[in-house]
């Protein structure tokens, strides 16, 4: 009797264990809902194939930079006006030629049909009930022309490949499927050292493969990361200056350069004819222990000076990490990660929750710092280091 009776307290223990443990846990019945991307990735971990989510969640090294990314953003204090009339928000603002609902972007993301079997297909839908446009990745899983067929605006984000000919082809094809702009890449020479991907010989599942380049396959070598090998053998790391002026040349779209670090290559960029900076460190993906995407803009939006649109991406969680990065001189921010949480939850609808969450977010953050409107965020905003 006595060991009954103690078993019976141990299993009330643990039962008061786990019910604290499912209030910290975010709620998916019906009518709640996660409130936040933290939130967000907890359940998408939970239905996601764990190699799966290991590869979206990763990043480069000891991955210091992945987490300086979104560590740096709470580093910054916003300092609001007040008594300002904001009855009336408008977070509408237009991007390399592209009108958006907000300043939001999707990003471009590899392998999306690893979240949800209709993949790009199923966040471009989602994108588009948002109001804003979706970067479509050169490593999709799904063709330029099936998502080109789905609504809404969308961007191409370019690899260039040691074939010319298939990054010239893929280039029209692009234009040819409705995209309005083009990404182009220059942050992966290399891949970046992955270890998760390295422990889990990360490749594609059967039936799976890069559709955007003709059925490209990942296969992992023994001991191995397959996109590793994928790069090292498809992609070119010779790319230099010249081949910007050459796709700015070829390309009637408006061109953006992603993955710029430095003041200086900002400048290089524009003197070779980008339309646009992306400030991105590839989700903390590439090089490690590069600053957070956020340290670096205050100098690139100095060198661009106004002369072309400026982009962020890498960290981005939050309403208030949009009005920093905007007030620190972005036009837009792009988000990566999060998407792929919702598009794993609940498909085109968890996309589009994810963006409108952001969305209402942002127009929060708005109207508490006494900003109606995007022109309004300003450098004014952000606290100096003096007032903490």
């Amino acid at each position: 009797m006595a060991e009954e009776r103690e078993s019976a307290e141990d299993a009330g223990r643990l039962s008061a264990v786990d019910a604290k443990d499912a209030k910290r846990r975010p709620a998916e019945r019906p009518g709640i809902s996660a409130l936040n991307c933290a939130e967000l990735e907890l359940l998408a971990a939970e239905r996601l194939d764990a190699a799966a989510y290991s590869y979206y969640r990763s990043g480069a090294g000891d991955e210091a930079t992945l987490a300086r990314n979104c560590a740096a953003f709470g580093e910054i204090s916003l300092l609001p006006q007040v008594l300002v009339d904001v009855a009336a928000l408008d977070p509408a603002v237009t991007v390399l030629g592209s009108d958006l609902s907000m300043p939001i972007v999707v990003a471009p993301t590899a392998f999306q049909k690893l979240a949800h079997p209709e993949g790009e297909c199923e966040t471009a839908r989602g994108t588009a009930d948002a109001g804003t446009v979706m970067c479509l990745s050169s490593l999709s899983n799904s063709t330029l022309e099936e998502v080109g067929a789905e609504p809404g605006e969308r961007w191409f984000q370019l690899y260039v490949f040691k074939d010319r000919g298939l990054t010239r082809e893929l280039v029209e094809r692009a234009e040819a499927a409705g995209c309005t702009a083009i990404l182009l890449t220059v942050d992966a020479p290399v891949l970046g050292r992955r270890e998760a991907d390295i422990r889990n010989e990360f490749s594609l599942p059967a039936g799976l493969s890069i559709a955007c380049v003709g059925d490209g396959d990942v296969v992992a070598p023994s001991g191995e990361s397959g996109l590793a090998a994928y790069f090292a053998e498809m992609l070119d790391p010779s790319l230099d200056w010249d081949d910007l002026a050459w796709l700015v040349e070829t390309s009637p779209l408006p061109v953006a350069v992603k993955g710029i670090h430095r003041a200086d290559d900002a400048e290089r960029a524009l003197e070779h004819g980008a339309a646009g900076i992306v400030v991105s460190n590839h989700g903390g993906r590439q090089l490690d222990t590069v600053p957070a995407t956020i340290e670096m803009l205050p100098a690139i939006t100095e060198a661009v000076a106004g002369r072309a649109e400026i982009l962020l991406d890498g960290g981005i969680r939050r309403g208030t990490d949009v009005i920093k990065a905007l007030a620190l001189g972005a036009d837009a921010v792009m988000v990566g990660r999060p998407i792929l949480w919702g598009l794993a939850i609940d498909g085109a609808d968890g996309v589009r929750r994810v963006l409108n969450m952001l969305r209402a977010e942002l127009k929060q953050a708005m109207a508490l710092c006494g900003t109606p409107s995007i022109a309004e965020i300003t450098p004014e905003l952000i606290a100096p280091r003096s007032h903490y």
